[in-house]
């Protein structure tokens, strides 16, 4: 093998090292975003793939310990027990009622192990009813009258 096909196989390598790191990385951090029902339908994939599963904070769920976080998501009337053991802190908007996002992995008892958690209050952005948020405001001008500021 000459000077050329030695620097052609080991190309090769590298490049087939390179798309195969790439393949492995998406696949690894794939997540599917699922509700509380489709979850409950998955039967042993729900054990096996990593999910996002969303829903509403219970009231009185939220149960903190050493490490760990447990709390109750609630959609559709259909509860589902969730044990947070992530790093990372839960977001200040994190409380009873808040719209939550976990990612993790159900268990075969049934209860959902995330690693990350994000929340939102739907009630503390959402505009009050009947007032349109500031700059989105129309001004009507009669007809022949120019805009001055």
């Amino acid at each position: 093998m000459g000077k050329y096909g030695k620097f052609a196989v080991l190309m090769a390598i590298i490049i087939g090292s390179l798309l195969w790191l790439a393949t492995a990385s998406v696949t690894g951090s794939k997540t599917y975003y699922v509700t509380i029902p489709e979850l409950q339908k998955m039967g042993d994939q729900a054990t096996t793939k990593r999910v996002r599963v969303g829903g509403d904070v219970q009231k009185d769920s939220i149960v903190r310990g050493a490490g760990v976080v447990r709390f109750t998501l609630i959609q559709d009337k259909l509860t589902l027990p969730v044990v947070y053991e992530g790093r990372d802190p839960l977001p200040d908007t994190f409380k009873d009622g808040a719209q939550a996002l976990a990612g993790g992995r159900l268990d075969s008892a049934g209860v959902f192990h995330a690693q990350e958690v994000q929340a939102k209050c739907a009630s503390k952005y959402a505009p009050k009813p009947g007032v349109a948020p500031e700059g989105l405001q129309k001004q009507v001008q009669p007809a022949g009258s120019s805009y001055k500021s």
